[in-house]
């Protein structure tokens, strides 16, 4: 043991003396880094970001609008009426001094929309003789840079009320085992933010996705299936448009409503087969999603599955009824992001519509947010086109830029 001592001692000895050199060497390159010219630290240059909202001259904006609405299927301005009443039905069940938006150049309450939409109504039947007395009582404010405007509309649907030959596939309600919570009651920085779940031996999961449900069958034998229908393609579409119309074999028709979304990311899924190479960049419409699912028979399932998102379905004798729970007017309601445009608010739109059968239009007019989307999200605003063949084709097209003013009434003004 002694002779180990030894050794170890010298070892130790030896180690101080290395250790020593080491903290010199150190202490060395310490003093040439510090006295070492250092690299200048590049700044980014501010970039010059435009405005949310920027307020513009109401001569301007109503200089746009066409006296007759034929466009949005208006025999006048009075015709608006009862969309609007729609909204501000919505807007009143709304705190009148939170704010409802609140932006640099906007920053608008509840009590502001409601007024503004009161107003309006108020002066319709004039209005209807001279659009240009709008900015005299109005404010406009541009949403920037430009907006996004696609389309959708009420697809119909062959249906069966029972599953049969022919009809296989089924529309589901709303399961109960999918719940949600509102995560803003356990943080501030979630307000606004939703957790779809289910419960798995009490932990919290991911509600299922869509090649879940459609492929595995995981909802299947639970009674969930309110309808069955005869084209899985016509199914994945009613889904993206959020409602329909089921026509069933005797004739009658029933309206499908939304009734709730498994949350789970949505995905275009014209963006995945531009990534997979079935279609060009430009050349991504409803219609050509369709062609490339049907000319691709033994995959068209996995390619809807990359979509996650699932929604589930109630049925009603009205609709379609948007996210305000007030029933769509075509041409009238669009969908937003109520965190850019609250759901009620009242704007005018320039904006180029697909050619339908040789014919170029153009809507120059007012709509009002009463819905929203998956796919909704920033400046985007999505069109309610209608039921019917021609809204159909429009909405399937439609995907371009388009200028929105946000009207909100001038204080003072009654």
């Amino acid at each position: 043991m002694a002779g180990f001592r030894q050794r170890d001692a010298a070892f130790t000895g030896c180690n101080v003396k290395f250790v020593g050199r080491i903290i010199v060497v150190f202490l060395f390159v310490l003093l040439v880094w510090g006295c070492a010219p250092k690299e200048p630290v590049l700044k980014p240059e501010p970039v010059d970001i435009p405005p949310l909202f920027a307020p513009v001259d109401g001569h301007d904006v109503v200089g746009l609008l066409q006296k007759d609405l034929e466009e949005q299927g208006l025999e006048s301005w009075m015709d608006l009426a009862p969309a609007l009443e729609k909204s501000l039905y919505y807007v009143r069940t709304r705190d009148e001094g939170r704010k409802a938006v609140c932006e640099p150049k906007l920053c608008i309450t509840w009590g502001e929309i409601k007024d503004t939409l009161e107003l309006f109504l108020l002066l319709l039947p004039d209005i209807d003789r001279n659009p240009r007395l709008l900015k005299h009582y109005f404010d406009f404010y541009a949403v920037n840079p430009d907006v996004l405007l696609t389309g959708y509309y009420e697809p119909e649907l062959r249906a069966a009320r029972e599953q049969k030959d022919g009809f296989n596939y089924p529309v589901y309600g709303r399961p109960d085992d999918l719940h949600r919570v509102d995560l803003g009651q356990f943080h501030p920085r979630w307000e606004g933010q939703r957790l779809s779940y289910r419960l798995v031996n009490g932990e919290i999961k991911p509600y299922f996705s869509r090649a879940e449900i459609d492929r595995g069958g995981v909802l299947s034998g639970r009674g969930l299936e309110i309808a069955w229908v005869e084209d899985p393609i016509d199914l994945f579409f009613l889904h993206i448009q959020g409602s329909g119309r089921l026509k069933y074999p005797d004739g009658t028709y029933e309206h499908v409503l939304y009734a709730d979304q498994n949350g789970r990311q949505y995905v275009a899924l014209g963006r995945v087969l531009v990534e997979l190479g079935y279609l060009e960049q430009g050349g991504v419409s409803m219609q050509s999603i369709r062609e490339v699912l049907r000319s691709n028979p033994d995959i068209k399932h996995d390619l809807m599955a990359a979509n996650l998102s699932y929604i589930f379905f109630h049925l009603d004798d009205e609709g379609p009824r948007g996210a305000t729970g007030q029933i769509l007017t075509p041409w009238i309601s669009v969908a937003s992001d109520p965190d850019l445009i609250p759901w009620g608010s009242l704007m005018i739109i320039d904006a180029e519509l697909p050619e339908y059968q040789g014919q170029q239009t153009r809507i120059r007019g007012p709509v009002t947010s009463q819905d929203t989307g998956g796919a909704i999200r920033g400046r985007h605003l999505d069109l309610f086109c209608g039921f019917g063949e021609r809204p159909e084709f429009i909405a399937g097209k439609m995907s371009g830029r388009a200028d929105v003013y946000l009207m909100v009434r001038k204080h003072g003004k009654n």
